[in-house]
């Protein structure tokens, strides 16, 4: 994910200290601290406290600069959270975020989960187990056989005081960037397959995500992982981010395809129809073939054999424009 950047400073230090405190007096044994030093957190959130049907993880790292002026970097974990529900959730953050610029949030992030919960719970009596099953049976395979341990497992709402109007919603004619669908990849009836829209602002990345989902064969993928990279000129820096899906750890893999091979104002949305045969680590390599296929196809990056041959850092060559 996006580096931090800044130290912040001892009043955003105090903040926190004040907010951990708080929350771990009112959550109790839901609160779990995973590395103080690091400012990493986690709580276990269910839609009823004496009888839970429905439970999600909330993982965060708070930044130096929060709450002053960065949001904290967070990862829902939920096997059955996916899709346009998964959206639906991460878009209510952005907003309860922006409303509350430089304030302490997680309170408002982990009620308002809650209350998700409590919605989904009232719409549905039952909840996905098969899904559930395969995926943490994944997951598991995932310990003994993966080594990308330096690739970050967390999203991020990229937000700050200077951008954050981005993520409102608000009246304007701007148009759906166009999509373009890439080549499918099938292997033991799980299928995955790319799609790729130039992107320039967050705004634009929902307005693709949503545009995906009118589509009934793509919003009924087990997962569609995504990840985009805009760069601002004027601050000479990147907007990033990523999400899994509930497939843990693609969206940070996929991301950080992106980054190596230095593309920029575009968005990768990979879908995955799982055949119920489990792939392992195969589905990373899957997902992130078929992302660097359309990218290469599209003129984001170089073709094929050149990628390869060093090893996929490649960087697009700077008198190119981006599209």
């Amino acid at each position: 994910m996006a580096d931090i950047i800044n130290t912040g400073d001892e009043g955003d230090l105090q903040a926190q200290i004040e907010e951990v405190e708080a929350l771990s007096s009112i959550y109790g044994d839901e609160w779990c601290v995973i590395d103080e030093a690091s400012r990493i957190f986690c709580i276990k959130i269910s839609n009823d406290l004496e009888e839970p049907k429905l439970t999600a993880c909330l993982q965060i790292i708070l930044p130096p600069d929060y709450p002053s002026a960065a949001p904290p970097i967070y990862q829902i974990n939920a096997a059955w959270l996916r899709g346009p529900e998964r959206t639906k959730l991460a878009n209510s953050l952005e907003d309860l975020y922006v409303e509350h610029v430089g304030e302490s949030i997680l309170y408002l992030w982990v009620e308002r989960i809650r209350e998700f919960l409590v919605e989904k719970s009232q719409s549905s009596e039952t909840v996905d187990q098969p899904e559930k099953v395969k995926m943490t049976s994944e997951e598991e395979l995932d310990d003994a056989e993966d080594d990308d341990e330096d690739i970050p497992d967390f999203r991020t709402l990229k937000l700050n005081t200077e951008n954050a109007h981005l993520f409102m919603d608000h009246t304007n004619d701007e148009e759906v960037p166009a999509i373009k669908h890439g080549t499918t990849i099938t292997d033991r009836r799980s299928t995955f397959q790319p799609h790729l829209a130039p992107v320039v602002t967050p705004r634009q990345v929902k307005m693709v995500l949503e545009k995906l989902y009118e589509n009934k064969k793509i919003a009924s993928a087990t997962h569609n992982i995504y990840a985009y990279r805009v760069y601002c000129e004027d601050k000479h820096s990147f907007l990033q981010d990523c999400e899994d899906d509930g497939e843990t750890a693609a969206g940070g893999r996929l991301l950080h395809l992106l980054q190596i091979l230095d593309v920029r104002n575009v968005m990768v949305v990979v879908s995955r129809w799982y055949g119920g045969i489990l792939l392992g680590p195969d589905r990373f390599k899957h997902i992130n073939n078929c992302a660097r296929t359309v990218l290469v196809q599209e003129g984001y990056t170089a073709s094929m054999d050149e990628a390869t041959k060093s090893g996929g850092k490649i960087k697009k060559p700077k008198s190119k424009k981006m599209k």
